[in-house]
């Protein structure tokens, strides 16, 4: 019986001796990493049309330590450069205006993209412009940004030359030929009408938006980007349901339980 009870003295002293505090902190960062951070993703792909991969991963923990005995799990930006996720996430938690893409402030600046406005894809996508998950392909962005001799006088390099609009234009056996142009409608001030040339376009007839005249015919006339009011969102994102998707409470009592457990040597 007293052997028992040194034993049971002994986990008791590993416990008081900081021991309990340990496994809170253990029991914590076990439920924000192995719970809580894949409930965040499950429930972007419940309420997201085609979350980017972006999106998904973008949930990160900020452990919980001896000093702060709770973890963050916030969005944050893993690949630098990029538009912050937590801007992205915010409309989609409170409501109110979605944030630009990069696209779109690219757009923006290179003087295409009214100021206001932010982009669509079509319902039918244009070949080779579309991503999968409803954003501009980046290398299709260049093109389109080149072509319209746009990129800023730091990189003019990139801008579009003469053997580059033939390319555009003829086509390859992966892309079929076409010229592109902007409509803008009535949002600057009247008729618009592209570059003088073979196969012109009347553009003012046209939604606001940037269009393609695909193959030799000049006939087939299809949208690329479609310009829109900048969008609103209501709230559809809500962390009350990622907590019951979660199960945080039950989570966290099984994980303390289990760390308290391995503390005392049980």
């Amino acid at each position: 019986a007293r052997r028992r009870l040194q034993a049971v003295q002994r986990r008791i002293d590993a416990l008081s001796a900081g021991g309990l505090q340990q496994a809170q902190v253990k029991a914590v960062n076990d439920v924000a990493y192995q719970n809580l951070r894949p409930a965040m993703a499950e429930e972007m792909r419940a309420v997201f049309d085609r979350p980017t991969t972006y999106i998904l991963r973008s949930p990160w923990v900020q452990p919980a330590t001896d000093a702060r005995l709770y973890a963050l799990v916030a969005p944050r930006d893993t690949r630098g450069g990029g538009v912050d996720p937590q801007k992205i996430l915010d409309a989609q938690v409170w409501g109110g205006r979605r944030g630009d893409k990069r696209s779109e402030v690219a757009l923006k600046r290179a003087g295409i993209l009214p100021a206001g406005y932010q982009t669509a894809i079509p319902d039918v996508p244009f070949p080779g412009s579309e991503d999968g998950h409803g954003n501009l392909r980046g290398a299709f962005l260049v093109q389109l940004i080149s072509y319209f001799q746009a990129f800023s006088e730091q990189g003019h390099k990139a801008n579009m030359s003469p053997k580059g609009y033939q390319r555009v234009h003829r086509g390859t056996k992966k892309q079929i030929g076409r010229r592109y142009f902007v409509a803008y409608g009535k949002l600057r001030g009247g008729a618009r009408w592209t570059a003088k040339g073979e196969n012109d376009v009347r553009a003012s007839n046209l939604a606001p938006g940037i269009w393609a005249v695909a193959g030799r015919s000049g006939a087939d006339i299809r949208p690329v980007v479609m310009f829109v009011k900048a969008g609103r969102y209501t709230p559809r994102f809500d962390m009350n349901k990622v907590a019951a998707r979660a199960q945080l409470d039950e989570q966290l009592a099984r994980r303390m339980r289990y760390r308290i457990r391995q503390a005392a040597g049980v």
